[in-house]
């Protein structure tokens, strides 16, 4: 990937995580964006890939982008690389001395650290290599505890596990800058959380959906279907105020049967605020509510800067409104509505996301970010099943497999256009009717999961732990 600068730009390498691949480019274009930067894929670019070329870029910029990604793992200012060793030291020697000077000085100290993907080496190997960079002109003590700066050797051996070279692919040098934020996923793991739900998000996820909508200090994000809290929890890491709705009272009051095996009801304090209050975040709550997201209970006007959800797909959570298609009785004259309970009716996947899409392009100030799960019946996805609407700018579409025949995609949109009367008389156009389809989600679910294939169905580990996750 690079952004068009001259031969003498200053390169940065991004080192990525293997995991959540789908996620990476949409999440470095959304934090480059926050910095009114942009990138774009070159042609030599590979998204599958491990290692990213970046150019046209400060080191403050990759900084701020490493300060808040969860899908990279590690950045540096790259001085060299090539698909051998000599090419690497011949890249290397052509590196502006000047730029190498300030890091290689008498006085100050380093480390050089080898890293390889898709391949271990043994201890001598690597010191082997790192000895092999002895003709650059380091004139400094070295420190392997507390260096003053840090080199890296990173080599790619490919993404085949099975077919792994004897020679990588590809070799990278280059002087580290900064770090991302993987620890987010362990230090906020839902393992570790006060308050959790049966399809509390992934605290890594979390952090990407925060990312994939812009999410910055003083924002206002909502969440519609707020469950356990795990979206305000990410946004408020980033300093957001936060707030959500949420049909299940039980849930909103953290009242009821727990979670947590071994542990039958919740107990006292098992809410959303203290959740936050876990990570140090509960001046930021705003508050939640008890509501229903097909009935409006906000004001008019642009409210929100970032709404971020997961809708109940109808597997381990019900899709359900308040309503009845039964005739409506008033209720007796004496009645003081202490005892209601209202009822409840079906609400169909088409009918959830057309209402999502529709509140979003009322309430999102002007370029603000929707960023929702959409659950997928892989045998007969197609991009035309993405729900759209004239006001909204469809930016990215991931998607995370959850088994052989279902997935969910994570859709991010932008509002564009305000929601004038012209612009809605084109929710008539057959682009923007609800796809019907969404509604047989559960049927295609459930059929895929009993489905007998030889002497039967099997699933990995990792497909029946993404079952479990899901809404």
């Amino acid at each position: 990937m690079a952004l068009h600068c001259g031969k003498t730009c200053r390169q940065y390498l991004l080192h990525l995580a293997h995991d959540s691949v789908d996620f990476r480019l949409p999440e470095l274009k959304a934090l480059l964006a926050l910095r009114g930067r942009q990138c774009d894929p070159s042609e030599a670019f590979r998204e599958k890939s491990p290692f990213w070329r970046l150019c046209g870029l400060l080191e403050e910029d990759v900084r701020s982008v490493m300060s808040r990604t969860v899908c990279g793992k590690s950045a540096f200012e790259l001085w060299g690389h090539g698909r051998t060793a000599a090419e690497l030291k011949s890249s290397l020697l052509e590196y502006p001395i000047e730029k190498m000077t300030p890091f290689l000085q008498e006085e100050s100290t380093y480390k050089i650290n080898v890293y390889t993907f898709n391949k271990t080496l043994l201890f001598k190997d690597r010191i082997e290599k790192i000895d092999a960079l002895g003709f650059l002109p380091f004139k400094g003590k070295v420190s392997l505890k507390d260096p003053d700066h840090i080199f890296c050797l990173l080599e790619d051996y490919g993404l085949d596990p099975n077919d792994i070279p004897e020679e990588p692919f590809h070799i990278y040098f280059g002087r580290w800058v900064a770090d991302g934020q993987r620890e987010l996923i362990r230090s906020h793991s839902v393992k570790k959380r006060h308050f959790i739900g049966n399809t509390s998000m992934d605290a890594g996820l979390s952090f990407i959906m925060a990312n994939h909508a812009k999410v910055k200090a003083h924002d206002l994000v909502y969440d519609p279907f707020v469950g356990t809290g795990s979206l305000l929890v990410a946004c408020s890491h980033f300093g957001a105020y936060v707030c959500g709705t949420d049909i299940d009272y039980n849930t909103i009051h953290g009242v009821g049967k727990a979670s947590r095996k071994n542990q039958k009801w919740r107990g006292p304090d098992e809410n959303i605020r203290a959740n936050l209050r876990q990570y140090g975040t509960e001046s930021f709550y705003v508050d939640v509510m008890v509501s229903d997201a097909s009935k409006p209970v906000w004001r008019k006007g642009a409210l929100f800067d970032a709404i971020i959800t997961d809708p109940p797909y109808g597997i381990r959570e019900s899709t359900r409104r308040t309503g009845s298609h039964k005739e409506i009785v008033s209720p007796p004259e004496d009645f003081s509505g202490e005892s209601h309970v209202p009822v409840s009716m079906a609400y169909h996947l088409s009918d959830i996301f057309a209402d999502l899409l529709n509140f979003a392009a009322h309430h999102l100030v002007m370029g603000g970010r929707l960023v929702y799960w959409l659950p997928i019946y892989r045998p007969e996805y197609c991009e035309e099943m993405v729900p759209l609407h004239p006001c909204l700018s469809v930016i990215s579409n991931c998607e995370q497999t959850l088994s052989s025949h279902t997935s969910r995609r994570l859709i991010t949109m932008e509002k564009i256009k305000e929601p004038e009367v012209y612009v809605l008389a084109h929710l008539a156009d057959s682009r923007f009717s609800p796809y019907q389809g969404h509604n047989s989600f559960r049927e295609k679910y459930f059929s895929g999961i009993t489905k007998k294939n030889g002497k039967g169905s099997e699933r990995t580990s990792k497909e029946t732990q993404n079952l479990k996750n899901v809404q």
